[in-house]
């Protein structure tokens, strides 16, 4: 008898490298047994009748969702001893559809966890918890089948649409090309993607540690290959990037964000709406602060305590209607002193909430909607008054009317700048009943510029607006017009950027963590932009087809890309472990000259 271990199954010991009892491995029970045969009957190379070996080749046991399988494969071989095939072994390609080479779990398994992953955003242990009742895997296991066989099977599927990007290629006479990157994060390279326009597909994606020209280059350099010419390049205007698009492909069509443009031209208006929000907030808050703050307090309870739920909830005070339901003009006639002090009430929280609005340029300022929709509860506050005087309500609309006139001027201002804009959208604005020739919208585009630039006393602040937009038109000029001339071009990249916000809101769903999105989509990003095929049958029998090759390459770059992060983990015993075998290397390195 072996002497009995002080340590339970499955506890650690104080040292990492310290020997523990391994668990015992469930034994697995197979259902049916299959032994699969060739689908080829004769050789490949010489057409003879091939000959079955007497041995067993792929020979194990395999989950899948409903049962568990043994499965095997006769190999085959041509009996002929001048055949170029004499060696060659061959396999049955359905045996080889069940499972990957070194993995005891069908492609079924894998594809469902990927289902579950992406198209239901199900956390691993969620996943774990719908496998575990038909299958025996570990939570662990479920993230390293997703992580190292899944997001690698994507990878090769999308070569796999070769075919399809030819053919589109061959009917639109070429390919179109649009590119884009997230934003860096805290120092780590830039997340990257090329993809075509007409088919969805991607062509290259990945890090980027410098976003200069020789980079892009790099990046692109791989597009001068194709076998299909490249009709145009739509992009924002980075700095390297537009003369590494030149250098790489001369000559070359490139679009540039007509969105991307819109924003740039608003930057300076959305900084004066900003501080013009700020200041007519300040304003609000002096005159109407004391009401603002106030809240309905109920009859009998404390003050400052409103509506509590729970096991021991709130009474209420009366039944209230739906909010559907509508009181008649008689009774709008007969309103008890309680209800006109809700409305009141309720005017002055629609005012709190216009003072916290947000702004999204370059359309939605901030600060043009906060005034004018605060002009707008001035003047129904008025009407109010008119039919019923009620002090609060005259509080609240003489202090809206103090707090709002000394803005009018600015207001005008910044909503004039904004009709500029909304004039250069416009025009830039294909109309579908009335297609353009790129020269004609910019020839449109430079006579409203000129036309702004021309425009006689203007306030300083808006002479500053419309140089900032000629100056930016001009430096846009070169690429804001090829998507007029070329079929299927858009005039922004919103798709691609589209995707992007797609692929991180689905990882903080997930994740539920702002940080572990960030590092979720620095260590296997790439990967995750791959889109996948819309159903899960559809799914399953596209990552069948994927040679074993291609899938060990694949593998081979998430594990190189996946390297780098080897020293960035929390946990204390994985990182002592990562120590450990630093320290063992060491020795074994060359000496240096110095020691």
């Amino acid at each position: 008898m072996g002497k009995e271990s002080v340590l339970k199954l499955g506890q650690r010991g104080p040292d990492a490298r310290q020997e523990v009892p391994m668990r015992t491995p469930q034994r697995l029970y197979a259902e049916k047994r299959i032994v699969y045969h060739p689908e080829l009957l004769t050789c490949p190379h010489c057409g003879e009748l091939l000959v079955m070996w007497n041995y067993l080749a792929w020979d194990k046991t395999v989950q899948t969702l409903d049962r568990v399988l043994s499965i095997a494969s006769r190999p085959g071989h041509c009996p002929k001893a001048t055949c170029r095939g004499l060696r060659m072994r061959l396999l049955s390609a359905e045996a080889q559809r069940m499972a990957l080479p070194g993995s005891t779990y069908g492609y079924d398994v894998l594809v469902r966890i990927g289902w579950l992953r992406q198209h239901q955003r199900a956390t691993y242990s969620e996943i774990h918890t719908d496998l575990s009742s038909g299958l025996h895997i570990s939570p662990s296991h479920v993230r390293y089948l997703y992580q190292q066989f899944y997001l690698p099977l994507l990878a090769c599927h999308e070569r796999q649409q070769r075919d399809r990007l030819a053919q589109v290629a061959k009917a639109q006479g070429g390919v179109l090309i649009a590119l884009d990157g997230l934003a860096p994060q805290a120092g780590e390279p830039q997340l990257w993607c090329i993809r075509e326009l007409l088919t969805g597909l991607t062509l290259r994606s990945g890090w980027l540690s410098q976003q200069d020209q020789p980079t892009f280059e790099a990046f692109l350099a791989p597009l001068k290959h194709l076998e299909w010419p490249i009709l145009a390049v739509l992009s924002d205007k980075q700095t390297g990037l537009v003369p590494a698009v030149a250098a790489v492909l001369p000559n070359m069509r490139h679009q540039f964000c007509q969105a991307h443009y819109l924003r740039n031209l608003a930057e300076p208006l959305a900084e004066v709406d900003a501080a013009f929000k700020v200041a007519l907030r300040q304003t609000v808050r002096q005159h109407l602060g004391v009401f603002l703050r106030q809240e309905p307090r109920t009859e009998s309870g404390p003050a400052g305590l409103l509506t509590v739920t729970g096991l021991v909830p709130s009474p209420l005070e009366k039944p209230t209607a739906p909010a559907s339901q509508n009181p008649t003009p008689r009774d709008t006639l007969t309103v008890p002193e309680s209800e006109a002090d809700e409305v009141v009430t309720q005017l002055f929280g629609h005012t709190r909430y216009l003072l916290t609005l947000k702004g999204r340029p370059p359309f939605r300022l901030a600060g043009i909607e906060t005034y004018e929709r605060l002009q707008g509860v001035a003047r129904f506050s008025l009407e109010l008054l008119a039919q019923r005087y009620e002090p609060r309500l005259a509080h609240l609309y003489q202090g809206l009317q103090s707090a709002l006139s000394p803005f009018v001027a600015p207001y005008q201002e910044l909503q004039q700048g904004a009709v500029w804009l909304r004039d250069m959208a416009y025009i830039l604005e294909p109309v579908a009943t009335l297609p353009m020739k790129g020269e004609q919208v910019a020839g449109q585009l430079r006579a409203y510029l000129d036309t702004v630039l021309r425009l006689p006393d203007v306030t300083p602040t808006l002479e500053r607006f419309r140089l900032h937009l000629d100056r930016v038109s001009r430096s846009y000029w070169s690429g804001l017009f090829h998507c007029y001339d070329v079929p299927g071009l858009p005039r922004t990249n919103n798709e691609l950027e589209s995707h992007f916000r797609e692929t991180r809101r689905r990882l903080l769903r997930i994740t539920g963590q702002k940080g572990q999105t960030q590092r979720t989509l620095q260590r296997q990003g790439a990967w995750e932009l791959f889109p996948r095929p819309l159903t899960e049958a559809k799914l399953l029998g596209a990552l069948r087809q994927t040679p074993s090759a291609d899938l060990a390459q694949e593998r081979q770059r998430f594990a190189t890309h996946r390297q780098r992060f080897r020293l960035q983990s929390r946990s204390r015993r994985q990182t002592q472990i990562q120590f450990d075998q630093l320290r063992q290397r060491w020795p074994a390195l060359q000496a240096t000259g110095t020691g």
